[in-house]
């Protein structure tokens, strides 16, 4: 690639493997690191405990880079964006407490739907005091992650799962207005397929504050083959000016896997080393790509 040209970090999501983690799952980063990634995902929650130093230790000594999201027990109650203050303080008090055990694993980024909780659908027309109301928080939860060395990361989701933040144009808008450089932005092309018309220009929107991308196909499957415009997409992601990572999620369907449980009833991940390397082989080609278009 030519000087100034994004890097990438590929990465897996832990939901490839299982839906909760533990101490007895530290080979999964085994895995993960053989098969080439370096960045992986461990998803947090009030159902979710394990010891923290066995994790950060193995993560370092295999140089994978870890992130943390809340994609396991988040009480509904705990919502920065409801029209209910308590709820908000509570919102605000667990994603505290998540931050701190995400800092606890030395993980590098806090990814999610934290301006909301996923689920909560209002249908009605916002109040316009609702954004600003919860870019205040977002402001407060930017500044004590950034303490901790932790990014705080937003990610828009589809009009299923939330009412606030569904598109690359609306993730702009809440980080203008929450105004800290540690809040960036990332991207799901599951949830951009239903929101966005044209992807190179979300993903361009989004450049200066893009922390990396869910890439995976409108079905959640592994990417190519479906309905994802991917030559638009890396178009758009070689004009990146720093690093960009690309995480591989779904959730596992093979025998004991809990996709079901979460709106999957097709078998997409059967196997998550299979689906790994056909996505990295994927998205390595289309890296590639950008190096000898010369982007």
């Amino acid at each position: 690639m030519k000087a100034g040209s994004p890097s990438f970090k590929l990465g897996a999501h832990q939901f490839l493997w299982k839906s909760r983690w533990t101490d007895g799952d530290l080979g999964i980063l085994d895995a993960a690191r053989e098969l080439g990634l370096d960045l992986f995902e461990i998803s947090l929650g009030d159902d979710v405990e394990f010891d923290p130093v066995p994790l950060r230790r193995r993560a370092e000594a295999l140089g994978i880079e870890l992130t943390v999201g809340p994609g396991n027990e988040w009480p509904a109650a705990c919502n920065i964006a409801s029209d209910d203050p308590e709820e908000r303080k509570l919102g605000l008090a667990w994603h505290r407490r998540i931050i701190e055990r995400a800092a606890g694993i030395g993980a590098a980024a806090y990814c999610g739907a934290t301006y909301g909780h996923p689920g909560y659908v209002c249908r009605r027309v916002p109040p316009p005091e609702e954004l600003p109301r919860t870019a205040s928080l977002l402001r407060e939860l930017a500044e004590f992650s950034a303490g901790l060395g932790v990014a705080l990361v937003i990610e828009p989701m589809s009009k299923f799962r939330s009412h606030l933040v569904n598109t690359a144009s609306r993730a702009a808008e809440l980080v203008r207005l929450v105004d800290h450089p540690n809040l960036l932005v990332n991207l799901d092309t599951y949830h951009m397929i239903t929101e966005e018309r044209d992807f190179g220009a979300a993903i361009r929107l989004v450049l200066p504050v893009l922390w990396g991308l869910h890439a995976c196909e409108n079905d959640r499957g592994v990417p190519g083959g479906g309905l994802v415009p991917w030559n638009d997409v890396f178009s758009a992601l070689g004009e990146a000016g720093g690093c960009v990572r690309l995480m591989l999620e779904t959730y596992n369907t093979g025998k004991g896997g809990f996709g079901y449980s979460r709106g999957i009833f097709s078998d997409l991940c059967p196997d998550p080393e299979r689906f790994v390397k056909e996505g990295t082989a994927f998205l390595r080609a289309r890296i590639e790509a950008i190096g000898r278009d010369g982007r």
